[in-house]
Formats: C-alpha cells, structure tokens, sequence
C-alpha cells in the first residue's frame, strides 16, 4: 500500500484563511452558479476598480524594454520613483541602490525576513495583523510573539506592552498603518514610542504602509522611516490598493535609517533578489506613472467618494445595529465588526462565516484568521458600492440567538448566531 506523502513540518501553524477553506467554497459554489458577494478580501479588481489609465499606457509604451531580465531589484525608473517619494516625506539618505522591487508586497515579507532570521529568533507582530506577516515569520523558522491592539484602544498599539514581550531572541518589530485589518491610523505619539524602543534594542522595524493613502475624515497617516535614526527601519508598499492594481503584483521596500550597521543584511537581500532572479518587468513601468501622476484615490477616499460612502453605510448600518459594534475605520478599506458577547455568549465567528456563505451567499472573513483569540469578530470590506453594502446589511433583518443565549426567541433551535435575512 502506498503511503501518502508528507508535508514540510514547517508549514505547521501556518495559515491563511482569507484564501482558506472559507473562500474555496465559495468558489466551488460559483462554479455552481451561485452569486456570491465577496467582502473576505481586498481586490479591488473584482468591484470594479480600474488602475488609472496612465499606468496601463506607461506599460504599453515599454513592453519593448520589457521581454528580459532586468537588474535583481527592479529596474531604475521604477526604485528612483521610490526614492523620491521618500525623500519628499523627509526621508533622507536613500537611494535607488536601498529599494528592492518585488512581485507584490507579499513576496517582500518573505524575503526580508529569510535574510534576517534564525530558528527561535523573534518577531513582535501585532494582533489581529495581515497574517501573511505571522506566517512568514514561521516559515522562515521564527517565532511570531503577538502584541494585542484592543478594540477598547481604539486598536492602536500599546507600546508599554510592546516592550514587555521584548527579551534577547527578539530580531524586529512589524508595524502595520494604516491598519490591515482594523482601519486604524496610528497616532504621532505612538508611532515615536515604537520607534524608541526598537532604536534601544537595535530592532529592525518593518512598517507596512501598503494602505498609506487610504485615510478618511481627519485622520493623518505619518510614515515612519522618518523618525527612525538609530536603527534599520524597511518600509513597504505597492500598486495594489492605493493604485487599485493587485494583478500587476508590483511592491517595493524601501531601507532607512541606520543602513551602516546593516551591511550584511542588505548584501543578503540581495542575494535572496538574485535567486529569484527578478520581478515582474512589464509592470514595474507603471511605478513611476503611479508615484509621480496625479493621486486618483484621494477622489475615492473623501467626502462623496466611492470608498467613503461605502465605509459610512457600514458604519451606519452597525451603529443602527443593537448587536455589532465597529471601531470606525480612519484608513485602508476594511472594518472589522464585533459581535457583542454579552448577548451571544457562544457567538462562534467560523460557523457564523459558514453559516452566512451557505445560506446568504455572502463572504467574510472571520476574525480569528487575523491571529487573535477573540471568536467575536468578522472583517469585511467596504470595496462594494454603497447600494450593495446597504443591500447586505439591510436584508440582516433580525438576529437569531444562540442556544446559550439568555433571551432566544422561541421557536428557535440553531445552535449558532446567524443572521436571518428578508426573503
């Protein structure tokens, strides 16, 4: 008899659930015909969403420059139009020998984290986080030590815990803002705390700021390489959300800071760049366009504009609601909606999830993908038009309790929450 073959023990406590069991079912269930409505994740693509018109032209008119290999971190233009964002938010000191273009953000994280760790070492991450961060952490033998931002505070950090979890294993800090999956922005005060501890303990900070233009109503967004001074700090971003091109698989990370202590790391990353031998050529043309043009989603995130309107019905919608509670979002373009405990007790967030996808064909993501131990939370996205999102949450009708909860209506027998909806 044959044995099934084994699987790499790294990948034990690895987990992605926003492309999990969850969304593989809804895929099997479109390919059945049904209509689902995907708020588990940020694709812009799929609501409609367009990249501006002058990135897909600057690709165009350089396919002719695109058919080979180019240099191990991307080619010129593309890191130079990094630089001088950088330099223009008081970054200074980088240059294009400094930015790593790679094929989105995501592959970015593994490869700065690969040149860093060894078995043990320590990466502090928050929680909830985007979980591509713990997992990458793990499969490059580290240990992902979570630090909480609560919902009471507003998810921001609390530095004073942070530097509690801080022992002699610890190699970096992970800073993500605007907040992936909270929406939270974080403030000029707790910004300048993180960095003064990662500066004492000579920790490298790595600030994903991805969402760095998705801000709403008066919040601010501060990078952080330029309050870093004593220490490596590696900002990354990309055309995916801001620039609406998740399909283009362009990121960049940026390395700030004290760069003199950090020689080896940086010839180690890229040698890691060389293996893969390059990124994607064709779309690391529209960096440039992109950086330098006009800034299309400050259109989208203000007062009127499509992602706006959809993040006020959703705040609206859950504020009308005598059971869910929201920290409203200040950036990115996501919320992640609790459920109140104290009426459903038993709330479970992946039967909820189960539940909703094969009873409403609507798609979220539970809570607990984003590593953390409350069950009591969902993440949606407000990518959807404002008219669809007030669909979703106004076919939510009434809520059915659970067995344990202390005032179920009767006649009702389910033995987990789920909305029921209008028919």
């Amino acid at each position: 008899m044959q044995q099934p073959f084994k699987t790499s023990t790294a990948l034990s406590g690895v987990r992605y659930e926003i492309r999990g069991r969850l969304a593989n079912q809804a895929h099997e269930m479109e390919r059945r015909g049904y209509e689902i409505i995907s708020l588990n994740i940020g694709n812009p693509g799929r609501f409609g969403f367009r990249a501006p018109e002058t990135m897909r032209l600057a690709i165009i008119e350089n396919l002719q420059s695109a058919e080979g290999y180019c240099h191990q971190k991307g080619i010129f233009p593309a890191r130079e139009a990094v630089v001088m964002q950088q330099q223009e938010r008081g970054v200074v000191g980088v240059t294009a020998e400094h930015v790593f273009i790679g094929n989105g953000v995501s592959e970015l994280i593994d490869l700065t984290l690969r040149a860093l760790l060894n078995p043990g070492d320590e990466v502090l991450v928050p929680s909830p986080d985007y979980p591509l961060w713990t997992a990458s952490v793990t499969l490059n033998q580290g240990r992902a030590v979570h630090y909480a931002c609560r919902p009471e505070a507003g998810f921001q950090p609390d530095p004073e815990a942070i530097a509690r979890l801080i022992t002699p294993r610890t190699r970096a800090i992970v800073v993500i803002n605007p907040n992936n999956p909270t929406g939270a922005v974080y403030s000029e005060e707790t910004l300048h705390a993180i960095v003064r501890l990662a500066e004492k303990h000579q920790l490298i900070l790595f600030s994903d700021e991805i969402y760095d233009q998705m801000t709403y109503d008066d919040a601010r967004f501060m990078p952080l390489a330029p309050l870093v001074n004593d220490t490596l700090c590696a900002t990354f971003s990309g055309l995916s959300k801001v620039y609406r091109a998740c399909g283009y698989r362009v990121g960049w990370v940026s390395l700030s800071g004290a760069r003199e202590q950090a020689g080896d790391y940086l010839h180690a990353l890229d040698l890691l760049a060389s293996l893969r031998l390059c990124s994607n050529v064709p779309a690391q043309w529209a960096v440039q366009t992109a950086l330098g043009g006009f800034q299309s989603v400050q259109d989208l995130v203000r007062p009127g504009g499509r992602l706006y309107e959809s993040r006020r019905v959703i705040v609206d919608s859950v504020a009308a609601s005598p059971y869910l509670f929201v920290t409203p979002p200040a950036g990115a373009m996501y919320a992640f909606v609790g459920v109140d405990r104290s009426r459903f007790p038993a709330f479970d967030d992946q039967a909820f999830a189960l539940e909703l996808l094969e009873k409403k064909h609507v798609l979220v993501a539970p809570g607990t993908s984003f590593n953390i131990r409350d069950t009591n939370f969902f993440r949606i996205t407000n990518l959807p038009d404002a008219d669809t999102l007030k669909d979703v949450f106004g076919s939510c009708s009434t809520v059915m309790w659970s067995s344990a909860a202390p005032e179920r209506p009767a006649g009702a027998s389910r033995r987990r929450l789920a909305f029921a909806w209008r028919q």
